[in-house]
Order: structure tokens, then C-alpha cells, then sequence
């Protein structure tokens, strides 16, 4: 069983806990997300199963859309609502135009600071394992993009905690309740993420997840392939070379392809561009570009180094 769940974690679960029902529902151990969800955050959470797992690496990369609620008027040490309050000020003469002309000098490439309460590692440890225990340490800015960011709502406007619903798409690594305690500090009156949903991660939208409770049913009724999405769909960016029959074991051994084996493929190619291998409809590898010259003209070869069948 090899492919990639599109799961709806629920609130209240690690993503590591997500992993870990799945691995005992199919029985496989490669099993693997492709990037941390908060605990107290719900949303698309994509898991590579079998030899998916290979290519989780393509996946980590993509581009995020979240829907995010932060409270205004206070901060906690997490950034979120299950931190300790660390101040509160009354924000009640915050108006909905400030807020959202903030929200605006977020977007674009910058420098942010990796939360203490974060899975991220330092010296072997995590950094919310450190916080727990006291420490704190300085961390060095990470260099993010924010794509877009709108303001969707607001309620309690003229109450001293005034709420923001906003949609934000940025690049990996963005924590968006480093944007919230970010917001809360640049109006002057702190902030805090009280809600977070991830809606989309690349291809993977939230309209299309599963839940745990439906996996759970598919499996009882011997049906969990439905739930796995082809190892194709996180590659289709990458050009596909289509593999004659007579060469596909070769490149299941992991061998150089060179033209003869080759059925089909682009007509521009470059040194070391990463291709897909396929024979048919079916995926068979991901492989480098080499070329040689010889008499004038270029001639191609693959290296397999990914091979996912």
C-alpha cells in the first residue's frame, strides 16, 4: 500500500499521533507527515505511506493557506491560547481599519523567530521541551514569504479583547501565531492565536480530506485504498519520461536508462533536471538528467536514484 493520505487532523492530537493511528490501521511502519501541525490546530495534515515516504521531501516545500482567529489585548508565552498570559492591556480603542492596514506590512519575504514552544530542534532537543524546563534560548530568524494575507472578520470591536479572523498563504517554516503575537505588538497591545485551521497545503485542500473516523471505516470495509492519492500527484510539476517495457527492470535495479529504452520524452531537457520515470500509467522512478556529446549531437541518460516501485 503506497500513496498519500490527505488527512482533516482534529484538534487535540500531535501530528505524530496522526502517524501513529495510521501506521496501526494499514500495519505499515513507513509512514510519515510532511510537516508539523500544532496539537491545539485542525486541518490538512498530508501522510505518505510506503514507499510515498520517498518523496515527502517534494512535499514539505509547498506553499500553506491558513484561516487563523487571533485575540487582541493580551500575550502568552506560546503565542497561543493555551500559554500562560504574560500581559494583558485593554485594546477597546482599536479600530478594524488599523488592524487591517497591520495585517498588511506582513506580506512579503522577512525575517521571523522560531517560537520557544516549537517541535524545532537545538542540541538534540526540542525547543518546547527546553521552554517547559525553563530554559530559553536566542534563536536565530528564519527567512519566510507571506504571499497574501486578507482580513476575513472581527467581533468585540470596542471591548478591551477585541477578534480578528484572518486568511493567510505563506511559505514553509511561517508560524502563524508568531504573525499573531507579531500583530498584538505592533498595534502596541498584544495578541494571541486563539484559533488556527489549515485549509490547503500545495494540492492538498481541506474540501478533499478525510477524517480519522472515515479512514477508520474504510479500512473496515477493506476499502483504505480509496483514501490514497497517487504518488504522481505531488510530481506533476516534474517533466515525465515514458520508459519502453524492455528497459522498465532496469530501472527498477536502479540502472542508467539511455535512449534505446526510452519511448517518449520532451524535446528540451537540462543537465541534472529531475524527471519522473513512468511505463504507462504507472510511476517507476524519479531520475537525474545526464548528457554526452558525441558527433555533434546531445544524447540523454537517467540515473535513477529514486525508485518507487
Amino acid at each position: 500500500m503506497n500513496g498519500i493520505i490527505n488527512v482533516l487532523k482534529p484538534p487535540g492530537m500531535t501530528s505524530h499521533d496522526i502517524v501513529n493511528y495510521i501506521r496501526r490501521l494499514t500495519g505499515i511502519k513507513k509512514v510519515g507527515h510532511t510537516g508539523t501541525l500544532d496539537p491545539g490546530a485542525a486541518g490538512v495534515l498530508p501522510v505518505c505511506v510506503g514507499k510515498a515516504t520517498r518523496v515527502a521531501e517534494y512535499l514539505i516545500s509547498y506553499d500553506k493557506c491558513y484561516r487563523a482567529e487571533c485575540t487582541l489585548g493580551a500575550s502568552t508565552d506560546t503565542q497561543d491560547s493555551f500559554g500562560r498570559v504574560l500581559e494583558v492591556r485593554d485594546a477597546s480603542c482599536l479600530a478594524v481599519g488599523d488592524i487591517e492596514a497591520m495585517l498588511m506590512t506582513f506580506v512579503g519575504s522577512q525575517e521571523q523567530i522560531v517560537p520557544m514552544f516549537s517541535a524545532v530542534k537545538v542540541q538534540g532537543k526540542k525547543l518546547y521541551e527546553l521552554a517547559r524546563a525553563g530554559q530559553r534560548l536566542e534563536r536565530e530568524a528564519r527567512r519566510i514569504n507571506v504571499y497574501s494575507i486578507k482580513l476575513l472578520d472581527y467581533e468585540d470591536l470596542g471591548t478591551p479583547a477585541p477578534r480578528v479572523l484572518f486568511e493567510v498563504t505563506c511559505s514553509k517554516g511561517t508560524y502563524v501565531r508568531t504573525i499573531c503575537h507579531d500583530l498584538g505588538q505592533r498595534l502596541g497591545y498584544g495578541g494571541y492565536m486563539s484559533f488556527l485551521i489549515r485549509t490547503r497545503v500545495g494540492v492538498f485542500d481541506l474540501s478533499k480530506s478525510v477524517t480519522l473516523e472515515e479512514l477508520k471505516e474504510y479500512a473496515d470495509k477493506g476499502l483504505l485504498n480509496r483514501a490514497m492519492l497517487p504518488i504522481d500527484l505531488v510530481l506533476s510539476d516534474m517533466v515525465a519520461v515514458q520508459v519502453r517495457e524492455s528497459a522498465v527492470a532496469a530501472v527498477k535495479a536502479g540502472n542508467r536508462l539511455y535512449l534505446p529504452g526510452i519511448k517518449e520524452m520532451p524535446g528540451c531537457l537540462a543537465e541534472d533536471q529531475i524527471v519522473r520515470l513512468r511505463s504507462g500509467d504507472k510511476l517507476l522512478a524519479l531520475a537525474r538528467v545526464m548528457s554526452e556529446e558525441k558527433e555533434g549531437i546531445t544524447k540523454y541518460i537517467f540515473q535513477p536514484f529514486k525508485v518507487l516501485v
